[in-house]
Formats: structure tokens, C-alpha cells, sequence
């Protein structure tokens, strides 16, 4: 990740942005990094990388024991306002509870967040992928159903323009890699109402979404459930599992449209 060195806007802060970019540094596939390795991936010279650990570890987000540097728990504080002033986490939990509990599979709630997905609400019943999921985890919405739902719902200028900037790089076997495919699955999202990936952001991984709507019908959110593709027969997936999400999905947006003109 490298940070603009200038920018059009008048109003940008650089100093600011390039702090943000040292804490996004770090993450699941490097917790710890040395200063080096800071300055490698966010662009910045060793001595500008420097003396932005050394701030953070003032201010108590950043800890360090002289050689390698990672984020404390206080680094949540920073996306607390934003998860304490989002109800859709909170409508969304017992919705996905009882989903899971008729289903017995795990079920998520994300939304979009540039070209990937953010998970904001999940209910774990098993794991099933190599990764933890927990929130705020993000994948590429590309290769996963909650994503193509997402994108699905985006005004056909800014599905293009997302394509255009894509890297379909595969993930598995699976996955979709050229955008005339993809077109082609969010042409069948848009069609259906929901989607189903199969073992394309992981071998073995099946998952289904369907869209969460506000009050003007946008797509806010995407709403899935998780399962070992040898679960399951395809017929069984739409026979059973897409009708209850679909009624999940429902339940979700009508409570999430009662909380905004309440």
C-alpha cells in the first residue's frame, strides 16, 4: 500500500493519510513488522515510517520491543463510532441467530467497502475455511456471493468502473478471472436475487447471499450463509437453503426500514 505524494484536493491532509496507512500496514498476514518492512509497504522512507511508529506507539496504538512493531487493542477504538452508530449490526444479529440455528451453518452480514467486502455481523456455528473470520475481516468482492450481490447493486457505471480497475487474480481453481464472466454472474445476481459461489474464494467452500435493502430498496448490505459444498446436492441448496436466506434477507430489511423512520 503507497500513499499519494500530492493530491487535487486543497483539503488533503498527507500527514494524516500516510499515518493511516502505517496502521493499515499491519493485519492477519503480518501482525508484526519490523520497520523495514513498514517502510516497504507503505512507500514511505525509513525515517518518515519511523517516526510515525514512534508516534503511534506514544499515543498507545502501537507497541514495540525495539525491533518489531503491532497494533494494540486500541487501534478499535478508532472504528468503535463508526460500529456504535451502525444499527445494521444490531438489527441484523438475531435475524442471523435464527438463521443459524434452522440451518446450522454459519451466517454473516458485510457491506461494501471499496472493492471488497467488510464483514459488520456474523454468527459462527463451525469453521469451515482456513482463515478466521471475524469482523472487519475484508475479502475481495470479486470472488465471493455477499460481494456479487454488492456489486450487483451498484449503478451499471460503477460496476463497469469497477471493472475496469479490478485484478481478477484466481484465488482457486474456481474462480472467475475475466470481467465478460463476471458481467455474466452479476447479470444472473440482478436476475435471481441472490447468489451462490461455489469453491472459488476457497476449495471446499460453499456460500450463499442475498441482498439487505433500506427504505428506497439500495442495497446496504448482503446477507450469507457458509457450508462445505459436500454438504449439500444443488437441488438441496435452492430447495432449502436460498429460501431461508431470502426470508432472512427480507426480515433484515424490514426491520432495518423500521429503524429509519422510526
Amino acid at each position: 500500500m503507497t500513499t499519494p505524494d500530492n493530491t487535487a484536493s486543497p483539503d488533503y491532509v498527507q500527514s494524516l493519510a500516510r499515518g493511516l496507512s502505517v496502521i493499515t500496514a499491519f493485519g492477519a498476514h503480518a501482525p508484526k513488522q519490523s520497520l523495514s518492512d513498514v517502510a516497504r509497504t507503505t512507500g514511505l522512507t525509513r525515517a518518515t515510517a519511523r517516526r510515525f511508529l514512534l508516534t503511534l506507539v506514544e499515543l498507545g496504538y502501537v507497541r514495540t520491543d525495539g525491533s518489531q512493531f503491532w497494533l494494540t487493542p486500541k487501534v478499535l477504538e478508532l472504528g468503535y463510532s463508526y460500529l456504535s452508530a451502525l444499527t445494521l449490526p444490531e438489527v441484523a444479529r438475531p435475524h442471523l441467530e435464527a438463521l443459524a440455528r434452522k440451518v446450522q451453518e454459519s451466517t454473516s452480514v458485510s457491506v461494501l467497502d471499496g472493492d471488497d467486502v467488510v464483514y459488520v455481523a456474523r454468527v459462527p456455528v463451525r469453521r469451515i475455511m482456513t482463515v478466521t473470520i471475524t469482523l472487519g475481516t475484508r475479502f475481495p468482492a470479486y470472488a465471493t456471493s455477499m460481494g456479487r450481490v454488492l456489486l450487483a447493486g451498484l449503478p451499471d457505471d460503477e460496476f463497469e468502473a469497477y471493472l475496469a480497475r479490478a485484478d481478477l487474480a484466481p484465488i482457486t481453481g474456481n474462480t472467475v478471472t475475466t470481467a465478460e464472466a463476471l458481467r455474466a454472474e452479476i447479470a444472473a445476481v440482478r436476475s435471481d436475487g441472490y447468489c451462490v459461489v461455489d469453491e472459488e474464494l476457497e476449495e471446499g467452500l460453499r456460500s450463499l447471499a442475498a441482498p439487505i435493502r433500506d427504505s428506497s430498496g439500495t442495497f446496504v448490505a448482503s446477507v450469507n450463509l457458509s457450508t462445505h459444498a459436500a454438504r449439500y446436492r444443488p437441488e438441496t441448496v435452492h430447495e432449502e437453503l436460498v429460501p431461508a436466506l431470502l426470508a432472512t434477507a427480507d426480515a433484515i430489511s424490514a426491520d432495518l426500514t423500521r429503524t429509519q423512520t422510526h
